[in-house]
């Protein structure tokens, strides 16, 4: 059951290291650094001034550049996967996403598939399980304060995952009917302009900018503030430079116009222009670095409570990265490019999946880099590390990254395991979005695999020689090329243990597509009685039989059609939100349900959305299942023993 998520996470192992943990000192800010992880949506490799390939980045990112040269600089740094909520649920869980089973960020929606392709997704819950432990609880149990600010999207709330402090706020970067003009004021009464400039400088502005208040920004720093004698983990996570792309600061969008040779105001419409050209995305990409440098500005000059002369910035970590690769296209509007990388989020190719990395605190080196292969599933256990925080070897086990904090300090120039043996690959799952993107794949060394579902084959692509680039940009496949065969043998044999190590969910094939040699189960009959609340489904005796089974709980259906309601009419109910907000007559934050989450999980049933095995007869023609009293609606999930996926109507359990 999902209603309450349990209190009893086995952290510390045995309730006698417990007991004798509640009799140490305080630790000092030493022995228990602050951390804030800066957490950027859509920032591509090649979208910072620090990992300039061929052309350099015309965006502008001061911050960054200082932030690199005050900490360590990770050149083959990569996300967990290439969209969103599998990222962020496997930084905050440590655990890989094809293991915890959230491996893109269609949470809670049933996709049957189309007539045209073959095969068909996994369903994914409508969040991430209440019972895994988080970063966020590990450093709770072990005397920090934690704070979340800004976008969640792995379902429900941050709060229900072991944080404090909570503010989902989209802050600066919410929609606007023109993005060309209605620019901040400076006495704009919900954004107004700073007093204060800041970069860039121009000759246009030679003392520089104002930025709009933003509320993202602000709350981080409130929530360091408030923490007080505390150590505390600070989890930033803008929405910015994600889709739409827009700017409430009209000198900065000016400035990008000229710096492109575009007109100011831009004209309506998309922006076409190829490559790095979108001025409403780098400013954007240019806003979030000042954030960056707001937050840095506040550890620069406040003084750490907990050690006597020293500032907070002597005494933090800050991990600065991406949820994954560049987004590249939407619709017809060029955002950016990732080149020389190839594709862009929603790929495991290299442009969907490798990413800025940057970590500055105490004891790493000043403007140092690191060229091997690190994961944002690294963090959960390098951050217990650097924090001496302990958690049960049960619950350590779990964790998918490795600690790097080796790394950071100097000490090595290789991550390694707790045996010692070192680092050779990583590994994606990506079983999503048609033919072009199904994949899974591996990095070892200079090679990079991709197993393909929809033709049954695999790629491979030397991105490097002997560590010099090669191929990044993944054009020469090398799969068939016999002198490379033994390489694709071993490499798949490696992915493919992996795979099921993390008893990964492969796509199944669709009942829809009708060019397949096999039949998938039919269903021939739908029942529930409301006295026990069972609920039943058959499939015909003729045919297929039943491999496995899951109830998925379901809103009414009434408000299913609600959340299906076209795009005209949501977009209406958000302007006249906007609307209402701007006059003040509306306290509500319409963006306080996660972007991308159904209705009703935020602030609903805990149980909506989340699936449950159900007892499959013996002679796999027959399913039933218990409906819990508080669920008003279900459907039935089935894969049978061709390795069909198909879904029952909504019913309600009346």
């Amino acid at each position: 059951m999902f209603l309450k998520r349990p209190k009893h996470f086995l952290i510390f192992g045995t309730l006698a290291f417990v007991a004798c943990l509640f009799t140490l000192q305080p630790a000092t800010a030493d022995e228990q650094p602050n951390i804030v992880i800066f957490y950027v949506d859509d920032l591509g490799w090649q979208d910072i001034e620090v990992n300039d390939l061929d052309d350099p980045c015309p965006y502008e990112t001061p911050n960054l550049k200082k932030l690199a040269n005050a900490g360590m600089n990770f050149t083959q740094a990569y996300s967990p996967a290439p969209t969103c909520s599998p990222s962020r649920a496997g930084i905050i869980t440590g655990q890989h996403p094809a293991k915890i089973k959230l491996t893109h960020v269609d949470l809670g929606v049933v996709k049957p598939g189309r007539g045209t392709e073959r095969l068909v997704a996994p369903y994914l819950q409508s969040h991430l399980e209440l019972d895994v432990l988080t970063l966020a609880d590990a450093m709770k149990q072990n005397g920090y304060r934690t704070g979340h600010v800004g976008k969640w999207h792995v379902g429900l709330t941050s709060e229900s995952y072991g944080f404090d402090f909570v503010n989902q706020t989209r802050g600066i970067h919410r929609s606007v009917d023109d993005r060309t003009k209605n620019f901040a004021t400076a006495d704009d009464k919900k954004y107004p302009l700073s007093k204060e400039k800041y970069e860039p400088v121009s000759d246009k502005n030679p003392n520089g900018i104002s930025y709009p208040h933003d509320e993202l920004t602000e709350s981080a720093i409130q929530f360091m503030g408030e923490s007080k004698d505390k150590p505390f983990f600070l989890n930033v996570c803008h929405w910015m430079v994600h889709w739409p792309m827009l700017t409430r600061n009209g000198e900065l969008l000016e400035h990008y116009c000229d710096k492109f040779g575009q007109p100011f105001p831009p004209e309506k419409g998309d922006m076409k222009l190829p490559g790095q050209q979108n001025p409403y995305f780098a400013s954007m990409t240019t806003s979030v670095d000042w954030s960056l440098g707001r937050l840095v500005d506040y550890l620069e000059k406040t003084e750490d409570p907990r050690s006597t002369g020293k500032k907070l910035i002597e005494t933090t970590y800050i991990f600065f990265t991406s949820d994954n690769g560049g987004a590249e296209i939407r619709g017809k509007e060029i955002l950016s490019d990732n080149a020389p990388l190839k594709f862009g989020k929603k790929h495991p190719e290299e442009g969907g999946i490798r990413v800025p990395m940057i970590v500055a605190g105490p004891g790493i080196a000043k403007g140092s880099h690191f060229d091997g292969l690190v994961n944002q599933l690294d963090y959960f256990p390098t951050i217990l590390k650097l924090t001496q925080s302990k958690i049960a070897p049960e619950n350590m086990s779990e964790l998918s990254g490795l600690d790097i904090s080796p790394v950071l300090n100097g000490a090595v120039d290789h991550v390694t395991d707790a045996k010692g043996v070192e680092r050779k690959h990583l590994f994606w799952h990506f079983p999503h979005n048609g033919a072009d993107a199904m994949k899974s794949a591996i990095r070892q060394g200079d090679f990079k695999l991709y197993k393909r579902y929809f033709s049954d084959d695999y790629e491979l692509y030397r991105l490097y020689i002997d560590g010099k680039r090669l191929d990044l940009e993944e054009k020469n496949d090398l799969a068939n090329d016999e002198a490379y065969k033994t390489i694709v043998e071993i490499l798949a044999a490696k992915l493919n243990a992996e795979l099921k190590a993390n008893n990964a969910e492969m796509p199944y094939l669709n009942p829809a597509y009708k060019d397949h040699d096999k039949d998938p189960a039919t269903i021939a009959s739908l029942d529930f009685e409301s006295t026990q609340r069972q609920a039943k489904f058959s499939v015909d005796g003729g045919g297929t039989a039943i491999k496995e089974a899951y109830v998925i709980y379901q809103n009414e259906p009434d408000e299913l059609k609600k959340e299906s309601r076209s795009k005209v009419k949501m977009k209406e109910e958000r302007r006249a939100e906007r609307a209402a907000e701007s006059r003040n007559q509306n306290g509500k934050d319409p963006t306080s349900v996660n972007e991308g989450e159904q209705p009703g999980t935020a602030h609903g049933s805990e149980l909506t959305g989340m699936k449950q095995p159900v007892t499959v007869a013996a002679d796999g023609l027959s399913v039933t299942a218990n409906i819990p009293a508080e669920v008003a609606a279900y459907r039935f999930m089935l894969i049978d023993n061709n390795g069909f996926l198909q879904y029952s109507e909504v019913q309600t359990a009346k």
